[in-house]
């Protein structure tokens, strides 16, 4: 069911939570199914780290994920979905990277 979606996808949203490795982990599993899946080597993708909010707790570093991004050619943001931070923008940005 997963890949029906990733096939007519336009583009995707990777979140993971900045509280939780393993979250981050699997985001490199989607990334690259959804590559297999379109048979491209590029595809509009934002990753995004959510729970900005609970920086204190965090176990996913900025620069990992930045580091991530950059390795993979895709924007990164943070946002908090608790506090509305940087969610309507991650979603303006995944249709500014499919235009």
């Amino acid at each position: 069911m997963r890949e029906q979606y990733m096939r007519t996808g336009e583009g995707f949203l990777l979140i993971f939570a900045i509280n939780d490795r393993g979250s981050f982990n699997e985001i490199s599993k989607f990334h690259t199914q959804i590559l297999r899946v379109k048979d491209r080597d590029e595809f509009p993708m934002i990753l995004v780290g959510n729970k900005a909010d609970l920086d204190l707790q965090r176990q996913v570093t900025r620069e990992e994920a930045l580091n991530f991004a950059r390795e993979n050619r895709i924007p990164y943001m943070e946002a908090s979905a608790k506090i509305r931070l940087n969610v309507d923008e991650s979603f303006h940005e995944l249709v500014r990277a499919i235009r």
